[in-house]
Parts: C-alpha cells; sequence; structure tokens
C-alpha cells in the first residue's frame, strides 16, 4: 500500500501545488518578525530631558534656540559621567515664572555655581527629541519605568513559551489547518487590540496574548509546507520558509521608516494578517495528518487535488493509500528518558545551553544595534539582511561538512565577534555595526542548525519530546535577553557585548562536545542514541522535519 511520499514521487514532490502553498505560507513567516523584534521600533527611546513648567514661556521671551534653552535649563549637559541620568531623570528646583530670571544665564541670580542648585526627579513628563512617537514616549517609560520596555518585550517570549506548551497539542488533535486560522485570526485581533490599547497594563496583556497565539501561527505553516512536499525538498524548503521571517525583517525596517508613529506602525503590521484568514479556502489540511487520524477519504481528496495542481494523473492505487506505520513510536516519552544514559544527558544539558545562548544572542544583538546605533533604520536593515547568506552557508556545507563543525564555529565568530566590540570605539560605527551583523550572522546559523541537530541525537520515541524541552530555553531566553541587554547598559554600555561573548564562546567549545550525525542514521532506540559516534549507515534525514512537529517547532 502507498504512503503519501510514495504518491508525491509520481504526482510531484514540490510541483504547482506545492510551490503555491510554500510562497502563502511563507507570508506567515514573514508576518511573525515585527512581533519577535517589533520592540526594535514599538519602544525606542529618544533623547528626552524634564518638562519644567514655565521654561517655554521663558524661551519665547527670550527667544533662545533648543540647544540655548537646553543649556540654560537642563542639568548635566557639560559633565561626561552622569551626563545622561541627570539631564533625561533630574531638574532644576527652580520656579521659572518667576519674574527675576533674566535671559542670559537665568541661573546665575540663583546661585553662582549650578552645581549648588537643588535637583529633584522629573515631576512633570518629559520632552522627547523625536518626530514620530513610541510607546515610550507615549507612556513615559523612562527614567523609574524603563524596566517597564523590557517587561513588554519579555511578555511576547513568555506569550512563546506558555504558547509552545499547547500548540503541539492543538495541531496534533484538531489538524494543523485549523491551528493555523484560529492562531492567525487572534494574532491578528490581539495586534490590533494593542495598537488601540488606552494604557500600558492593557497593552501588555494584548501583547502576551500575541505571543502565546502567533508563534502557533508559525509553527502550523511550517508543519504544513513540510508535510505537502516530498522527502527530497523537506529540509531545503523548511530553511527557506524561515529565510521568510528574514524577509518580515527587512519589509519591517522600511515600514517603520514609513510609518515613525507606534500605533499606526502596529496596525499597519496586523491589519494585513487578517487576509491569511482566506487560506482556509487556499491551503488545504495536510494529508499526513488526515492519515493518522483514519480520515483516509479526505485524505486521498487532498492528493487528487495535487495530482490536479501539478498536471499530473493520480495513481492508480491512491485508494489504498495508508499512514507509514512506527512501531518505536508506540513507546511512551517521559521527561526521564532525556537522562536516562551518561551520552544523552550530556547532549541535554549542552543542547539546552546551545538554545539559550543563542537566542540570547540573537535577540540581544538586535537590541544592542538599536539601543547604541546611529542610524536605527539601517543599522536594523544591514543586520538584518546578513541572514541571508547565513541560510545559504547553511545549505552549502550541512551535507558537505556536517552540523557540527559550523555550529560551533558560528559560535565562537559569533562570541569573538562581541568581544571584538567592546575595544571599537564610537567614531568607527560602521565597524561596529560590521561586527554585530557578524555576531547576529552566526547566530542565525545556530538557531537553524540546532533544530536539525537535536531531532538527530535523539531516538524516535522521545525526539518530539527532547525538542519540545530543549527548544523551549530559546523562548525563556528570549524573557531574560531584554532585561540583560538594558539594565546592564545602565551600568556600562559594553556589558551586554561581555556576556554574548561569553556565551558564544563557551557555547562553541560546548558544541564540540557534541557527536557529527551527518551521514549517521536516526537513532530508533536508547541505546543506539548512546553509541550515536559509532553508528555510520545511510541517514534518514529526510524524515526529521516531520517527526518534530509535534512538538516545539525551532523558530526564528
Amino acid at each position: 500500500m502507498p504512503t503519501v511520499d510514495d504518491v508525491l514521487e509520481q504526482v510531484g514532490e514540490f510541483g504547482w501545488f506545492q510551490k503555491q502553498a510554500f510562497l502563502l505560507l511563507c507570508l506567515i513567516s514573514a508576518s511573525l518578525a515585527p512581533i519577535y523584534v517589533g520592540i526594535i521600533f514599538l519602544g525606542f527611546t529618544p533623547d528626552h530631558y524634564c518638562q519644567s513648567p514655565g521654561v517655554a514661556e521663558l524661551s519665547r521671551r527670550c527667544g533662545w534656540s533648543l540647544a540655548e534653552e537646553m543649556n540654560y535649563t537642563v542639568p548635566g549637559l557639560g559633565s561626561a559621567d552622569e551626563a545622561s541620568f541627570l539631564s533625561q531623570c533630574m531638574q532644576y528646583e527652580v520656579d521659572w515664572n518667576q519674574s527675576t530670571l533674566g535671559c542670559v544665564d537665568p541661573l546665575s541670580s540663583l546661585a553662582a555655581n549650578r552645581s549648588h542648585l537643588s535637583l529633584s526627579p522629573c515631576r512633570h513628563g518629559w520632552v522627547y527629541d523625536t518626530p514620530g512617537s513610541s510607546i515610550v514616549t507615549e507612556f513615559n517609560l523612562v527614567c523609574g519605568d524603563s524596566w517597564k520596555v523590557d517587561l513588554f518585550q519579555s511578555c511576547v517570549n513568555l506569550g512563546f513559551f506558555l504558547g509552545s506548551l499547547v500548540v503541539g497539542y492543538i495541531a496534533d488533535r484538531f489538524g494543523r489547518k485549523l491551528c493555523l486560522m484560529g492562531t492567525t485570526l487572534v494574532t491578528s485581533l490581539s495586534g490590533v487590540l494593542t495598537a488601540v490599547a488606552p494604557d500600558y497594563t492593557s497593552m501588555l496583556l494584548f501583547r502576551l496574548l500575541q505571543g502565546m497565539v502567533s508563534k502557533g501561527s508559525w509553527v502550523s505553516g511550517y508543519t504544513l509546507i513540510t508535510e505537502f512536499v516530498g522527502s527530497e525538498y523537506r529540509r531545503t524548503t523548511a530553511i527557506l520558509y524561515q529565510m521568510a521571517f528574514t524577509v518580515g525583517l527587512v519589509a519591517l525596517a522600511g515600514v517603520a521608516y514609513a510609518i515613525p508613529h507606534w500605533r499606526w506602525l502596529q496596525l499597519a503590521v496586523s491589519l494585513p494578517t487578517f487576509l491569511f484568514l482566506l487560506y482556509y479556502w487556499c491551503v488545504p489540511e495536510s494529508p499526513r495528518w488526515l492519515l493518522s487520524q483514519k480520515r483516509t477519504t479526505q485524505a486521498i481528496r487532498v492528493m487528487e487535488q495535487i495530482a490536479q495542481k501539478n498536471g499530473k494523473l493520480p495513481p492508480a492505487d491512491l485508494k489504498m493509500l495508508c499512514v507509514e506505520e512506527d512501531i518505536s513510536e508506540k513507546q511512551s516519552p517521559s521527561f526521564a528518558d532525556m537522562f536516562r544514559t551518561p551520552n544523552l544527558r550530556k547532549h541535554t544539558l549542552i543542547l539546552m545551553y546551545l538554545w539559550f545562548s543563542c537566542a540570547v544572542m540573537y535577540q540581544g544583538l538586535i537590541m544592542h544595534v538599536g539601543a547604541t546605533g546611529g542610524n536605527l533604520y539601517l543599522d536594523f536593515l544591514y543586520s538584518s539582511l546578513v541572514e541571508f547568506p547565513a541560510a545559504f552557508i547553511i545549505l552549502a556545507t550541512i551535507d558537505r561538512i556536517g552540523r557540527i563543525y559550523p555550529m560551533a564555529v558560528s559560535n565562537l565568530v559569533a562570541g569573538a565577534a562581541c568581544l571584538i566590540m567592546i575595544f571599537i570605539p564610537q567614531e568607527l560605527h560602521w565597524l561596529n555595526v560590521t561586527l554585530a551583523c557578524l555576531g547576529r550572522m552566526g547566530a542565525t546559523i545556530i538557531l537553524q542548525m540546532v533544530c536539525l541537530v537535536n531531532a538527530e541525537l535523539y531516538p524516535t520515541f522521545v525526539r518530539n519530546l527532547a525538542m519540545m524541552v530543549c527548544s523551549a530555553l530559546c523562548d525563556l531566553g528570549g524573557i531574560f535577553t531584554p532585561f540583560m541587554v538594558f539594565r546592564l547598559m545602565e551600568v556600562w554600555q559594553a556589558l551586554p557585548l561581555i556576556l554574548f561573548g561569553v556565551l558564544g564562546l563557551s557555547a562553541g567549545v560546548m558544541t564540540f562536545l557534541l557527536p557529527e550525525t551527518k551521514g549517521v542514521a536516526l537513532p530508533e532506540t536508547v541505546e543506539e542514541a548512546e553509541n550515536l559516534r559509532r553508528r555510520k549507515s545511510k541517514p534518514k534525514e529526510n524524515k526529521i522535519y516531520l517527526q518534530v512537529q509535534t512538538g516545539k517547532s525551532p523558530g526564528p
């Protein structure tokens, strides 16, 4: 009896149907970018200083320029060390409405030296030097409340983590298509609600909700496209699907530049996603899932549709379509199985560290460049473009060199680039951006490679669980990254780079402790997984992307 792969070999493994579905689903992958890293534009912090009553009137009366107004009324502008904090978060305790203040150095009549004047925290809000707006400027998330920007981004990653616990079950229980439609609808609604949120708390809750479902939409699209194509195209299609996320990053830079106001930007990236609901009529259910649910008639109908779209005749024995049985899948996996033997235990701990360190480096570099760069939009664009060669490097090396060496080298390069950035003066901005792009490319390679390695190191019956548990550290890393970056930058701007460098270099060294899986068959039992270094036979890599889908997808 033929399996889905057998039928696809006859009706087309990557014909017109698969190409159309691939292009449609890639739009979903691209739409995750504004959710994943939109904080760069939604939460940017412009230069700011305290708003003091009476200053604007005095400035108009005296005919001051903006530079003169700030020089006369804002503390700390002349000092180097405390300038940022004093000028942005403190104000002189002066009544600027009093008539005794002159137009030339008005504070000289109150004290011979400005440093003798009393200072107090900003009490009347802030003045922001920006033509646009962000959640920072609207809700005054600066100084004592600056940590709320970190929390805003952490809520997205917390949502990813919580959503991953249930999305796999929903996709397996109710189908990939229904999961895609449901998560897409909630993602679109929560995105619009975030844009119209009246206060910070409600905005935070809507962002958390969006995080809980948006990655589920991405995972469902990833699952569908890898289950539609034949085995020969599965890995390439999966990598290109993730590359579509990079297209979303590039597009986000352009849209954010054109729309500098955060509410309109949020609407601009949310409203078009409602069009994905039209996929209900464009993208069918996965025939593999239908077969697994004993819905053979519907599966046959989908395969006939694929054959028709590809201009091929369905095989004569299509009516006998069946799902390929895997006896090993009948074993019940448990968390303890991941630590049952010495090598499995070592692999699990190393993979958890790799997922965590990579997430911190990837998101951390994006945030650090956004917080220290010269041109926010161009720097973001340049660092996004390097993800394209990262995907091609993976395609070129994965079967020629293997998995471990490219992944280890990428970790070492990313870590070294971060450490070198510490010693580059700010005047050489182009060199800092180049090194940040190099680190970003390394982190991108790691994110995609670790997914494959994770799947290849575990026996079949526990592979899905291992994928879900290990990759959960990616989301946990994302939860802590905003606090690591922005709070450490308050101590020293280069301090996060030291953290990224240590994480990258240590992860690179640890990667060498993993066995190479190129040319090695997927282990079916714990014993085979334990003795992986001694296994050398034709790999069954073409099954990996199907076997990991009931767990948590790698994600961007």
